[in-house]
């Protein structure tokens, strides 16, 4: 099979990570397993914590004590939300996201408040199931694909695990590689190497599986697979803006009988020619292939194969039931719909008349004003008692970049811009300072969590109000839609935790601390 045999030479020559990309979209693997980074669900847990306060006041017996599993804070319906989990959204909560409605007179959030506000989006959650949104086209498409991925990824995860003997890389190999490469360190030609490997090691696995399948051509529709793709690229039914098929018109421009129509078939499967134009639709404008010849039919069917193949395998070896796998299904089809939730929420909100647009301006003109501005440098430390021996140094008289040297978790930095927006909570205290004093020791956002600073002002600009102006109008109104939405949104979670029976434990989560978890 000539076409067949292009693809196998092709493939043969990616690498691990271009492999998995190419044939399905998906991230990066490593060696020592898939790196893709997924949000967890609650899991049930069997046991009840002690008791707890609940929009029914039942009492729940004892569970097992925390060392024996996570401590669990509050349910409802078949979720439960774990300490861990109420402690990554309270970091996540003291971020000041949305610049557009950000307040800096706000109080950080306290751990009760943030419980109640995820036991309202569960209960968003569990009323969307029940009023069979998850149905919705494109949700479905979108879980889908998403589910599609995965499998496949957990896959060739497998599959390389199981046949990791196959991918060492020798002392020789990893010479050689370095001395056709003077760019590449050991570490780095062993990785290389290893990656080459694992991409062959893949390619011949794929191969197996389309043998295996028994895949079949039906060429006698090609013709009218051309004669249909000419169509909406050409001659679509509504103007477009750009010159290329819309995912859109795959859904109002085919015909039933055109969008099943079979190009590729295999063991239990099928390839319609709706699925061989999403495979085309997915593929960035000014790479899509022109599709004048059966040839080009053909080799993007030979595209659209591959993820029903590889599911095809994944399925059949049972990896759908992988308890994982359906727990990361299970939590983005919660995103999905909770996402949904809050955007028809936001529709139902009323646009603000120019008396409240008014209104709103004379109360919050500082928000819509020139920003206050510090320009300060920073030591971060790694821990209190580190940043006030770097203080002492400082007040000693010791240089500023010598402490740094010492004492930061970065080396090397330099003086640079801040706003309230970046700093959030933590931009009172570094407003009291004036220029030329060093603050500190005080908390500020590192990464992904909180650490100790020792902070420099440079300079300090304040904001400045602007006159109330037609322009500003548009960005006015904008404020005040996302902070009723926002309102609409929070006040649908607390009506729903009356129809839904919940349990939250105050007393497991009086330690949390947002601005002490680590």
């Amino acid at each position: 099979m000539t076409q067949l045999s292009q693809i196998k030479r092709m493939l043969t020559t990616l690498c691990l990570s271009t492999f998995l990309l190419y044939l399905s979209g998906l991230s990066t693997p490593a060696l020592g397993g898939i790196a893709e980074q997924t949000s967890q669900p609650p899991q049930k847990q069997e046991t009840q914590p002690p008791a707890a306060t609940s929009n029914t006041g039942a009492e729940q017996p004892a569970g097992p004590p925390a060392a024996e599993t996570s401590v669990v804070v509050g349910r409802i319906g078949d979720y439960v939300i774990t300490k861990n989990e109420l402690k990554e959204r309270l970091k996540t909560e003291l971020y000041p996201y949305d610049s557009e409605t950000y307040d800096e007179q706000e109080q950080p959030p306290d751990a009760l408040t943030v419980l109640m506000k995820i036991l309202g989006e569960k209960a968003m959650v569990i009323e969307a199931r029940k009023e069979g949104r998850l149905n919705d086209e494109l949700i479905t498409s979108t879980v889908k694909r998403f589910s599609e991925r995965r499998l496949v990824n957990l896959l060739a995860q497998k599959h390389v695990d199981k046949n990791r003997d196959r991918l060492t890389a020798t002392a020789d190999e990893i010479r050689q590689k370095m001395q056709a490469d003077q760019k590449l360190d050991e570490t780095r030609a062993k990785a290389a190497i290893e990656q080459a490997k694992a991409g062959k090691l893949l390619d011949e696995y794929y191969m197996q599986i389309y043998t295996k399948a028994r895949v079949k051509k039906l060429d006698q529709n090609y013709a009218r697979a051309i004669e249909i793709y000419q169509r909406l690229l050409h001659r679509p039914k509504e103007d477009r803006k750009v010159a290329w098929i819309q995912n859109s018109q795959l859904k109002n421009e085919l015909a039933p009988r055109e969008a099943n129509l079979v190009l590729a078939l295999y063991s239990g499967g099928k390839v319609t020619l709706k699925e061989w134009l999403e495979t085309y639709c997915d593929i960035v404008p000014p790479r899509r292939p022109v599709i004048d010849t059966p040839g080009a039919v053909e080799e993007l069917a030979e595209r659209a194969l591959r993820m029903p193949l590889l599911v095809w395998e994944a399925t059949a070896l049972g990896l759908d039931k992988d308890a994982e796998l359906v727990t990361q299904v299970r939590d983005y089809e919660d995103r999905r719909l909770l996402s949904e939730v809050q955007a028809a929420k936001q529709k139902e909100v009323t646009e603000p008349t120019t008396e409240e647009v008014t209104a709103y301006f004379q109360k919050n003109q500082e928000a819509f004003g020139t920003s206050k501005t510090l320009k300060i440098d920073l030591i971060w430390c790694e821990s209190l008692p580190t940043a006030q021996k770097a203080k002492a140094e400082l007040d000693g008289g010791k240089d500023f970049e010598a402490v740094r040297q010492q004492y930061s978790l970065e080396k090397t930095g330099k003086p640079f811009n801040t706003y309230p927006t970046g700093e959030g909570l933590f931009w009172k205290d570094l407003w009291a300072g004036e220029p030329g004093r060093i603050l500190g020791p005080l908390k500020g956002f590192y990464g992904q969590g909180i650490q100790w600073r020792l902070v420099k002002i440079l300079e300090k600009t304040p904001g400045q109000v602007k006159p109330y102006s037609p322009d500003l109008e548009p960005q006015i109104r904008n404020r005040i839609i996302s902070e009723r939405g926002k309102n609409l949104v929070d006040r649908y979670g607390r009506e729903l935790l009356k129809k839904y029976s919940f349990q939250a434990y105050p007393e497991k989560i009086k330690d949390v601390d947002p601005l002490n978890i680590p």
